[in-house]
């Protein structure tokens, strides 16, 4: 297994369905064989609006993989350091292959708000459209798992236990 060293860069490379949907440099700050966190900022082209937060260039992202769990959690903040909450993307265990963290996106979202007061499940349609129930019934099984799991954490206690480690 390949631990990565805290402020070294490597590429983030996030799949869906087989194909890669986006690639991005970002830079480690926590890697302890399991828990892998990497900082980079706003991927995207252009600011994204999703109706109970937007994306926005110069937004940085803390972000949070598992060599053993079904999520990502990544915390977002504006380029003025304020928190704007987490989107936490249910995803296959993250592997890590040389210099490339890769995950694979299982369509399952779950947006936190900075206050912990808004806890939204996301893409619940794409899931079931992806056709993952039908190709991988125990994968598919996860990734429900991971979403219950993870909503049940936000509402009780928030995330910041979860995040916990020297990514600060």
């Amino acid at each position: 297994m390949t631990i990565l060293t805290a402020g070294s860069d490597m590429t983030v490379t996030l799949t869906k369905r087989e194909r890669t949907k986006v690639r991005y440099p970002a830079a480690v700050v926590h890697d302890d064989g399991t828990h892998l966190a990497v900082r980079a900022p706003w991927a995207g082209a252009a600011d994204r609006d999703f109706g109970f937060v937007r994306f926005e260039h110069g937004d940085v992202f803390t972000e949070h993989y598992w060599r053993d769990r079904w999520y990502a959690v990544k915390e977002v903040r504006s380029a003025d350091g304020a928190l704007k909450g987490w989107y936490c993307d249910i995803t296959r265990p993250a592997t890590v292959d040389g210099r490339t963290l890769v995950v694979e996106d299982l369509d399952l979202d779950l947006w936190v708000s900075a206050d912990g007061g808004t806890v939204l499940r996301l893409d619940e349609d794409e899931f079931e459209e992806s056709g993952l129930r039908a190709r991988d019934p125990e994968a598919a099984d996860r990734a429900c798992e991971a979403l219950d799991a993870l909503e049940a954490l936000a509402r009780a206690e928030g995330l910041a236990g979860l995040l916990a480690c020297d990514a600060r």
